[in-house]
């Protein structure tokens, strides 16, 4: 009987988890259009280049709306 419960709570744990994960947001720039964007996760294609400071990783989307302002490319479109 503790082996099933030990094994439920190991996977209610592990759906669990990832809800509680820290969001990201990135200041992300479109290839072509040259137009800045805030996503939630890491650009992982080729379309979108990640145009933060050092790739800065930003915990609140306001946050990232105020270091897209200080991002030059971002603000000269």
């Amino acid at each position: 009987m503790n082996v099933r419960a030990i094994v439920a709570a190991s996977l209610l744990a592990a759906f669990v988890t990832p809800a509680f994960a820290a969001d990201e947001y990135y200041v992300v720039q479109d290839v072509k259009t040259k137009k800045c964007t805030i996503v939630d996760q890491k650009p992982v294609d080729t379309t979108t280049t990640v145009v933060s400071p050092s790739g800065t990783i930003y915990k609140t989307r306001s946050e990232a709306e105020t270091g897209m302002k200080t991002v030059k490319v971002c603000s000269t479109n």
